[in-house]
């Protein structure tokens, strides 16, 4: 049970405690706290969002309208559920979270589907189930996930009513609850004075107090990298600051301190801005980075804004730079293979940061995939810019934009394209943010089919982010595109890394160059391996090449291939990998060299069960190459084509 209670220290803060920070402040430098108190709309006056039928009935479509008034009348005659304790322990007890999670966010996706349902109509028939939910919400002792408790000094599966802290989703509680009060606080205030008093009060009771407890927080350090959890928690916070706090002292106070937080976010990153949790995780990271600057602009009538800084465009541009192909996007570490891009957001992003490339992207997206503007899942207020933006995109078709190869020297990740092949590598180190044991992986797709694939993530449990992390095979080298040798795969840390990287991109070749040795404890026996992955533009295929002297040769060298494709072996030296649509290539290995078998890695177990269904149904298979020699000293190439 103890180990179930180690989930912040994994992922979540300490995983980047050797990152190089740079103090690039870009909001601090731009703007002094009189600056922003100049330009700062006072909360009375401040209305982001229309809050009337009438300003809404020009916005929306009929359409869209009638499908949200249509949810929350589906949540009308339901009663509101409750978190009770048994299910604040089941974190601990069984190391599950999906219970809990289900309830919580459902309850807070069912009052902001009321709350807007409420506007749009303006009849007054979803007000008391809102208040019926804003109580409930304001009863819960913790807007957290049980999992989050660790930052309490009771660090228990039951949440210490005395001791307040700040997590991703009480801060999109936050903010939840004050939109609700900014959209339908006047019909509240006719049902009693006590319920937006209330919801004052537990806003700033459980967030807006202890946020400023900075020292807490690892995703607030000043001396480490923080990850997605800063500019997710700043974008909701620094909203619910601005929407509720009257004082205006304080509500200036608060926002600058937001301010400063978000730098940090800016801080960490390295100076091509790469987010080394993948793009499935950008969108809770540089995109609520995003939501945060346009919060402020909003607050100060856009004259607090750094859209101009090229730092920033870096930022946004990685999205697209990872994009491989319809909903498939490179998914290093815990990253998700597919995703549905916010292209409504991208194209806002776009916009104001005046890429046209992002907002082509934006475009795109928006026109091959549901434009995000329902109510429900995270980032709410993002949501209603979509909403606020959804009549004026574009209507005209558009292709998908023209991308090249790209290289991000700071997380060490390369991506190449050459008419429908897409590959992409990655070095960097084994402390990443979720990270995988997983220096010198690559993938390969054609046509938009994944031929070699990283496997991805399983489901999150205590397990997932635990001491017993690296036992799960998804996160262990030997079940990413990686050798082991004598047995011995790559270890969890910083100082497990790559070194001698270097990259090339040219018009016969894409790639990069990296030795693993640092990757491997010392048990593995290696004095150097030199890796050179690339996209053959030429020849029109992905050649790993490797280079390696060993101490010792005890118990050979093995590489493994992970792939969703049918595998023909009848060949010796030749693969035949069939995709889902009857493509066919090859993956050519040398036969006197290599044995090779073939497993299926366990779909069993609760941290496995997404297998079944991630990769549209298709198995994940394991290639698993044996040397048949044991010299200390050797090359070996494997090609795809």
């Amino acid at each position: 049970m103890k180990k179930h209670l180690l989930y912040v220290s994994l992922i979540l803060i300490s995983v980047l405690a050797e990152a190089q920070v740079t103090p690039r402040n870009f909001l601090a430098k731009a703007f002094s706290k009189e600056m922003v108190q100049k330009a700062l709309i006072s909360q009375k006056d401040y209305k982001p969002y229309p809050k009337t039928r009438a300003e809404w009935v020009n916005i929306i479509p009929e359409d869209e309208q009638k499908q949200i008034i249509k949810k929350a009348e589906s949540v009308l005659n339901k009663p509101v559920p409750v978190i009770d304790a048994t299910l604040l322990m089941e974190y601990v007890r069984s190391g599950d979270r999906e219970e809990h999670g289900k309830i919580s966010f459902g309850k807070r996706n069912s009052l902001m589907e009321l709350v807007i349902a409420e506007t749009l109509e303006d009849k007054g028939r979803f007000t008391e189930k809102i208040m019926n939910y804003v109580w409930s919400i304001c009863e819960e002792t913790y807007w957290g996930v049980p999992a989050h408790l660790s930052v309490q000094k009771a660090r228990s599966g039951m949440p210490d009513a005395e001791d307040p802290t700040v997590d991703l989703f009480g801060a999109e509680t936050a903010v939840g609850l004050a939109l609700t009060d900014y959209f339908v606080g006047d019909k509240l205030d006719k049902i009693s004075k006590l319920l937006r008093k209330r919801i004052y009060f537990e806003v700033n009771k459980k967030i807006l107090t202890p946020i400023l407890d900075q020292d807490r927080y690892g995703w607030l350090s000043k001396t480490r990298a923080v990850n997605n959890w800063n500019p997710w928690i700043i974008s909701n916070v620094m909203l619910a600051n601005l929407l509720l706090e009257k004082n205006e002292a304080t509500r200036l106070s608060h926002v600058y301190a937001h301010m400063n937080y978000l730098d940090l976010y800016f801080n960490g990153l390295g100076d091509d801005a790469g987010c080394d949790e993948g793009p499935s995780y950008w969108f809770a990271a540089g995109a609520s980075a995003f939501d945060a600057l346009q919060v402020l602009s909003s607050a100060t009538n856009e004259k607090c804004e750094i859209y101009k800084e090229p730092f920033i465009q870096k930022m946004a541009s990685y999205v697209y730079k990872m994009h491989i192909s319809n909903d498939y996007f490179v998914n290093f570490a815990d990253a998700d293979p597919t995703l549905k891009p916010d292209g409504i957001m991208l194209y806002r992003f776009g916009k104001a940061l005046n890429d046209a490339p992002l907002m082509a992207f934006g475009q795109w997206a928006t026109q091959n995939f549901d434009p995000a503007i329902s109510m429900t899942g995270y980032q709410k207020h993002r949501h209603l810019w979509n909403l606020m933006a959804f009549s004026s995109m574009p209507k005209e078709k558009i292709a998908h934009p023209e991308l090249g190869d790209y290289w991000f020297n700071d997380i060490q990740v390369v991506t190449a394209r050459h008419k429908d092949l897409f590959f992409a590598a990655h070095g960097g180190h084994n402390a990443e943010s979720h990270n995988h044991n997983d220096v010198g992986d690559f993938v390969y797709y054609a046509k938009g089919e994944p031929i070699i694939i990283d496997a991805g993530r399983g489901n999150y449990t205590a397990r997932t982010f635990s001491a017993q992390r690296y036992s799960l095979w998804f996160t262990q080298s030997e079940y990413h595109n990686l050798p082991f040798i004598n047995g011995v795969g790559q270890k969890a840390g910083r100082e497990f890394e790559a070194s001698a990287v270097s990259n090339f991109m040219n018009e016969k070749a894409a790639g990069m160059s990296l030795d693993l040795a640092k990757a491997y404890p010392a048990e593995a026996g290696i004095k150097t391996w030199k890796r050179t992955l690339q996209l053959n533009k030429v020849k029109g295929q992905v050649e790993i090449k490797d280079q390696f002297e060993l101490s010792e040769n005890k118990q050979g060298v093995q590489q493994a291939f992970m792939t969703l494709c049918t595998i023909d072996s009848s060949v010796p030296g030749k693969l035949n990998l069939t995709t889902s649509t009857g493509d066919k290539h090859v993956l050519t290995y040398d036969a006197k060299k290599w044995t090779m078998a073939v497993d299926l890695p366990s779909t069993d177990g609760p941290e496995y069960k997404s297998f079944k269904t991630k990769w549209a149904n298709r198995p994940v298979q394991r290639i698993v190459f044996t040397s048949k020699e044991k010299g200390l000293q050797g090359n070996y190439q494997f090609t795809i084509q």
